[in-house]
C-alpha cells in the first residue's frame, strides 16, 4: 500500500501539472538551492506562448541539454585508477582465443581500452537499460573534479558501480538516462574504425533523446538510419496500444566510408578465399539446372549423362564459374558465388519476434534461463549486415551492455554460417540477475556468470554439430575483471614515514597481484590489444611473458641479472618491462639499460 502525504499539497508542483498541459515545451529541469534536480518553468518560453510577437531572451542556439550534463562529461573524461585482471578459470581457450568478456563497469571498461582499441573496431552494437521507471541506471559517482574523480574510483564501493532505479516521478527522469549514456557513448566512437557503425536497441521512451544525443556526440550526416524492429504480434492488453517494436538506431563513425548494410541471402555451401574475394561454393544448385545427376561425382557424369553434359561443366570450370571439392577418391562439383555481390540492402522494418528468442537458446539447454532475451536473428543479422564482405579482416564487434550474452553467441553462429573470423569485446557489469541458472549450472546467479555460460554451451554446440566449418571457428574468450590498480601507493610524506615503513616500500606492487595481472596492466599502459597470444617461458631461471613473438617480454622476478638482461636482448623484441624494484641498485639498471643499447637498440625498456 502507498503512504498518506502527512503534509499539505505542493501547490507549485500542481500549478506546474497544470501548465504542462497546456504548454509542454515550457517544463524542463533545473537545479534548486541545494543542488537537487526538480521539474521548473522555463519561464521565457512561457512569455512566448502567451505572447503575440518575438519576445527578448537569452541568445538562442540548437543544443541538447540537461542538468549533469557538465558531470557527465567530467565522467567521459578524468581517469581511473583501474586495470584488468585476468580469470583463466573462468576463460575458454586463455592462450589462443581472440574473444574478450570484460566483468565490470563499462564506464571504465572503456576507459581501460581507449588506448588498445583506439580505431579498431568495426561494429558496437548495444542494448542499454530502457528508461521505464526500473532499476537502469548505472550509478555513476560524478565527481566535482578530475584529481577527487581519480582518488574515489581507486576504490570499488565508491566507483558508483550497481544499479538504480528511475521513476518518472524522479524530477531528472531523462536527465539520468542521459547522463549515464553520454559518456559511454562518446568514449564509444573513439573506438570505432573509420569505417564503423554503431547500433543502439531502444523503446520508444528514450528514441527521441537517443537520435539528439548521438546527434552531438557523432554528428547530424553520419546518421545511418532509424529502424523499426517488430518483437510482437497479436493482441494484448495495453492502456494505450499494444507495443510491438522497438527502434534501431544506428550512426557511422564517418558515414563516407562506410560501406552499407546489407542483407545475407541464404545459401548452404562452403566458404573458399580465392584472389582476395570470398565465394560460397553451392554445392545443391546442379539439382536445379540439370536434374538429379546434381548429386553425381564429376567423374561420373559422362557416363551417365553423356559427354554434351561434362562439355558444359569443363568450360564451367575453365571459366572459374564452378570448381571441384574433393569427396573421398572423387569429386563433385560446386558454383562460385562471389559474397561482395551476393546480398540485399536492409529495409527500414525488420521482424525478429521475441517468442523466437527463446527457441534460440533451447539447443543449449538455457530456454528458460532468462525471462526476455534479445533475439539471436536480430544480432546475427546486424552482425552479418555490418561486416560480411570482409570475413578476414578479423573485424572487432563489441557489446558493452552485454546482458546475457546475446552478441557473443551471435558472433560465433555468424562465423560458421559465412567462414568469418570476427572477434568480439563483451562488457557486463557484475549485478545480480532476476533469471534463473539452468539445470545443472555451476554458476552463481549473476548476468556474468550466466553469459559466460551460455559462450561455453553455444561454442560447446558448435564443435558438436557445426561440421568442418566450426574447426577454423575462434570458440573461446578471455575473460577480463576490473579491479584496482595493481600499485601500491608508496608516497608519504616525510613526517609521516618510519623507518619501520621503508623496507615495505621498496615494491610498489600490491599484495596478491602475480605476473599475469602485472602483464594487462602492462598491456593496456603501452596500448597493446588485450587478445594478443601469450606465451610462459623460463629464461634464466625466471619468468618471462612472451606477447605475440616478441611484441613484448615482460620479467616480473624480483631480481634482474646480467645474464637474463643479455638474454632477453638477444631476442631483439620490439618492448621489454621489468619491475624496478628488480635492480638491486641505480648501477645494476643503467648496465641493463646498456645492454640492450649495444645488443637491441630498438627495444623500447621500461619499469613499473
Amino acid at each position: 500500500m502507498d503512504h498518506l502525504r502527512m503534509h499539505s499539497a505542493d501547490l507549485t508542483a500542481r500549478n506546474i501539472d497544470q501548465l504542462a498541459e497546456l504548454f509542454p515545451a515550457v517544463v524542463t529541469e533545473t537545479r534548486d538551492e541545494h543542488g537537487e534536480v526538480k521539474r521548473a518553468v522555463d519561464f521565457d518560453l512561457l512569455r512566448q506562448e502567451l505572447s503575440d510577437h518575438v519576445v527578448e531572451g537569452p541568445q538562442e542556439r540548437y543544443q541538447l541539454d540537461w542538468p549533469g550534463k557538465r558531470e557527465a562529461l567530467l565522467a567521459a573524461n578524468a581517469p581511473i585508477a583501474k586495470t584488468l585482471r585476468p580469470q583463466r578459470e573462468e576463460s575458454v581457450d586463455f592462450d589462443t582465443t581472440k574473444n574478450l568478456f570484460i566483468e565490470g563497469d563499462n564506464l571504465e571498461a572503456l576507459k581501460l581500452l581507449q588506448e588498445s582499441y583506439l580505431g579498431k573496431v568495426k561494429l558496437i552494437y548495444i542494448d542499454p537499460p530502457y528508461n521505464t521507471g526500473h532499476d537502469f541506471v548505472y550509478n555513476d559517482s560524478f565527481a566535482q573534479s578530475s584529481s577527487e574523480y581519480l582518488e574515489r574510483s581507486g576504490q570499488k564501493d565508491e566507483s558508483g558501480a550497481g544499479l538504480k532505479s528511475n521513476p518518472e516521478s524522479n524530477g531528472r527522469f531523462h536527465s539520468d538516462w542521459l547522463s549515464m549514456m553520454y559518456p559511454r557513448l562518446k568514449l564509444a566512437r573513439n573506438l570505432l574504425r573509420e569505417d564503423g557503425i554503431i547500433f543502439i536497441s531502444i523503446d520508444d521512451n528514450e528514441s527521441p533523446r537517443v537520435r539528439a544525443i548521438m546527434d552531438e556526440i557523432f554528428g547530424p550526416s553520419n546518421y545511418f538510419a532509424e529502424m523499426v524492429v517488430i518483437r510482437a504480434e497479436g493482441g494484448g492488453l495495453a492502456k494505450r496500444v499494444v507495443k510491438g517494436h522497438d527502434y534501431l538506431v544506428g550512426y557511422t563513425k564517418n558515414l563516407s566510408t562506410f560501406t552499407g548494410m546489407f542483407r545475407q541471402k541464404e545459401v548452404r555451401g562452403e566458404i573458399v578465399q580465392r584472389d582476395g574475394k570470398t565465394y560460397w561454393i553451392e554445392t545443391d544448385w546442379l539439382r536445379e539446372k540439370f536434374g538429379e545427376y546434381g548429386t553425381l561425382h564429376y567423374e561420373d557424369i559422362a557416363h551417365i549423362r553423356g559427354a554434351d553434359k561434362l562439355d558444359e561443366i569443363n568450360k564451367g570450370l575453365d571459366a572459374g564459374i564452378y570448381t571441384l571439392i574433393p569427396r573421398g577418391t572423387k569429386h563433385i562439383v560446386g558454383r562460385l558465388r562471389d559474397l561482395s555481390q551476393d546480398g540485399s540492402k536492409f529495409y527500414s522494418v525488420l521482424k525478429h519476434l521475441n517468442k523466437n528468442a527463446k527457441l534460440a537458446l533451447e539447443p543449449i539447454g538455457m530456454a528458460d534461463t532468462f525471462s526476455n532475451p534479445k533475439p539471436l536473428s536480430l544480432v546475427e543479422e546486424i552482425i552479418m549486415g555490418a561486416t560480411r564482405f570482409a570475413p578476414n579482416d578479423k573485424s572487432i564487434v563489441m557489446d558493452f551492455f552485454a546482458g546475457s550474452g546475446t552478441t557473443g553467441h551471435a558472433l560465433y553462429e555468424s562465423n560458421l554460417k559465412d567462414g568469418g573470423n570476427r572477434q568480439y569485446i563483451l562488457v557486463q557489469l557484475d549485478e545480480d540477475s532476476d533469471d534463473t541458472s539452468p539445470p545443472g549450472g555451476q554458476f552463481r546467479n549473476s548476468l556474468p556468470q550466466i553469459s559466460r555460460e551460455r559462450l561455453r554451451r553455444s561454442s560447446e554446440k558448435i564443435k558438436k554439430h557445426g561440421g568442418q566449418g566450426a574447426l577454423s571457428i575462434d570458440l573461446g574468450f578471455r575473460s577480463l575483471r576490473i579491479d584496482t590498480t595493481n600499485m601500491a601507493d608508496t608516497r608519504r610524506a616525510p613526517d609521516a614515514l618510519t623507518q619501520g615503513e621503508l623496507s615495505g616500500l621498496v615494491d610498489n606492487v600490491k599484495p596478491g597481484r602475480n605476473g599475469e595481472d602485472l602483464l594487462f596492466q602492462v598491456m593496456l599502459d603501452w596500448g597493446l590489444e588485450l587478445s594478443l597470444p601469450i606465451a610462459r617461458e623460463e629464461i634464466e631461471g625466471r619468468e618471462v611473458f612472451n606477447v605475440d613473438g616478441n611484441v613484448l617480454l615482460a620479467c616480473f622476478a624480483k631480481d634482474v641479472t646480467p645474464a637474463l638482461a643479455a638474454s632477453l636482448a638477444a631476442r631483439k623484441p620490439l618492448r621489454v618491462v621489468f619491475r624496478d624494484s628488480a635492480f638491486a641498485t641505480d648501477s645494476a639498471r643503467i648496465n641493463a639499460e646498456q645492454v640492450f643499447t649495444e645488443v637491441s637498440p630498438g627495444t623500447d625498456v621500461k619499469v613499473i
